[in-house]
């Protein structure tokens, strides 16, 4: 990866990460003097250019950390689970291409700090693979997200977790609440007033980036 690429220099910020047997695409922008990188683990039928996740991003970028949006799922993959509608819930396999890609990170910027943003079903799939990366992971947050999904991993999450949950959308609730309880690490549950789902209430969003951003500058410390 070239200097101007990690730097958040005027570059293209197009990535390509293996995973395996496949490999997948992602946008990587960093700041300079960036104390980390956050991955995005994007949503149920979602993409890295999930406008939402993107407006978090960029709130994400102005607290000085870099940011890594990819698509979990190959073209091709994408193509049969827009039929299926499988693979969106194949929360090992998600998780094992966001493993593959904090290990890329890794290599590419020499150990910089990471964090995991989930979504949805990207909640679940980020702490599974936070429980699988242990240490290597310090700051974990979801959005609307699916942690009971992570199921039997909770309890090996070590990295400092925030549930992002709007206060309308009550059996995603019911589901963090439960998983807030089988987590061992430093955790919180923030319920958004007013906030649906999607979050598309006049500033619910913004509360959303302000937390994430928040939450990620206290633990990643580059």
């Amino acid at each position: 990866m070239s200097e101007s690429a990690k730097t958040g220099a005027e570059s293209d910020p197009s990535v390509q990460i293996p995973a395996g047997e496949v490999r997948l695409h992602g946008d990587l922008v960093v700041p300079r003097g960036a104390t980390g990188v956050v991955l995005f683990a994007h949503g149920s039928g979602s993409s890295r250019h999930s406008p939402r996740n993107r407006f978090v991003a960029e709130t994400i970028r102005g607290a000085r950390i870099g940011t890594l949006l990819f698509d979990l799922l190959t073209v091709e993959e994408e193509a049969v689970d827009a039929v299926t509608r499988q693979l969106r819930f194949n929360i090992p396999l998600l998780a094992s291409r966001l493993i593959a890609a904090a290990q890329w990170i890794r290599t590419e910027m020499g150990g910089v700090d990471l964090g995991f943003f989930g979504a949805s079903t990207g909640g679940g799939a980020a702490l599974v693979a936070a429980a699988a990366l242990g240490k290597n992971v310090k700051a974990v947050v979801s959005r609307g997200g699916r942690p009971d999904l992570a199921d039997a991993s909770l309890p090996e999450v070590t990295a400092p977790t925030l549930l992002i949950v709007g206060a309308r959308d009550e059996p995603v609730i019911q589901m963090n609440e439960w998983a807030l309880e089988r987590l061992k690490c430093e955790k919180e549950l923030l319920i958004v007033p007013g906030a649906t789902h999607l979050f598309q209430e006049p500033g619910t969003l913004n509360a959303v980036a302000r937390a994430a951003a928040d939450w990620f500058r206290k633990h990643l410390n580059g």
